[in-house]
């Protein structure tokens, strides 16, 4: 697959999502370049926003196996990863899966479920494989972890750990829709309070799991310059060095920042990522991985408005 023919499959898995998603362009793009980069996203935004139906669509459009699971306070690791059972009938233990067992992986709320839960994905989502009762299976190059949480309700919920956020490409925030948008959406779906099927919706697979595999093989040769290398380097040394930042990003953040340039790149059809690039997804990236001093949190100052204040002070390559 070269550029042109990446750059009409986005567009295609675009139209497919706009078929049941009004407006939100940049969680839709954010969530390809994580596809295309091998990466997981991180949705943040209140209930009722689309997040849900957003991964059911890229599912479909893509025609890879959707699994939810509804992350609660008592779910412990064995559902989510399943477990060994011993069948009376051949005296032998097998392996039951849990909902891990899938290609895309849409984790609902997932800060409603205890650290040690929360954990059980940290292979899956590091590896693409599980290990249960040291037996290690698979998951699957396709395997995609994408979470929601809801930014206002925090009553019962679990802050996910550091090295949790760590796994996520992206930390994409979606907002409420825009007038025009809202009002498409209820002229689409006002019919009823539970949604039809996908397919009653017009969803039609656009890509499969080959096509996904040589699109992220025509991103991998997309040409990062080792100037551009450096500023990513640069903007994420930035952030150790920040007297508003307690704890910086890590070299993890930097090669996930390549990797997304390279992407966001291809998406749009060009064979060499450029400063725009880096500078446009260094808030999505690095948000989640930014741990703010208790003096700048009283103060109100965010992790966006401290990445900002960083690519205004780095230089960028010309």
């Amino acid at each position: 697959m070269d550029l042109a023919a990446l750059a009409i499959a986005a567009n295609n898995l675009r139209d497919e999502i706009a078929k049941v998603l009004v407006g939100q362009a940049q969680a839709v793009d954010l969530l390809l370049a994580g596809l295309l980069a091998g990466g997981h996203v991180l949705l943040e935004g209140v209930p009722g926003t689309g997040k849900t139906l957003l991964v059911q669509a890229l599912a479909g459009a893509l025609g890879l196996r959707f699994g939810r699971i509804q992350f609660t306070p008592d779910m412990m690791p064995g559902d989510i990863l399943g477990t060994n059972l011993f069948n009376f009938q051949t005296n032998e233990f097998s392996l039951t899966p849990g909902p891990i067992f899938t290609q895309v992986l849409l984790a609902d709320e997932i800060n409603r479920t205890p650290p040690k839960t929360q954990a059980a994905l940290l292979q899956a989502m590091n590896e693409r494989r599980v290990t249960i009762d040291r037996q290690t299976i698979p998951l699957g190059d396709e395997f995609m972890v994408v979470a929601t949480q809801n930014p206002i309700e925090q009553q019962g919920t679990y802050p996910l750990p550091e090295a949790q956020l760590d796994r996520f490409l992206f930390k994409a925030v979606i907002g409420y829709p825009a007038r025009e948008e809202e009002i498409e959406a209820v002229r689409r779906h006002g019919q009823g309070t539970v949604l039809p099927e996908l397919a009653l919706m017009g969803i039609r697979q656009v890509m499969d799991a080959a096509m996904l595999g040589e699109a992220r093989r025509t991103v991998s040769a997309v040409t990062l310059s080792d100037d551009l290398a450096a500023y990513v380097v640069d903007l994420v040394r930035a952030t150790r060095e920040s007297p508003i930042i307690e704890t910086g990003a890590s070299t993890r953040a930097a090669t996930m920042l390549a990797a997304a340039s390279r992407s966001w790149a291809a998406l749009w059809g060009r064979p060499y990522a450029i400063p725009d690039d880096v500078k446009f997804l260094a808030k999505p990236l690095l948000r989640h991985r930014l741990v703010m001093t208790p003096a700048s949190d009283m103060d109100g100052i965010t992790p966006d408005q401290a990445i900002e204040t960083i690519v205004a002070q780095v230089p960028a390559p010309r």
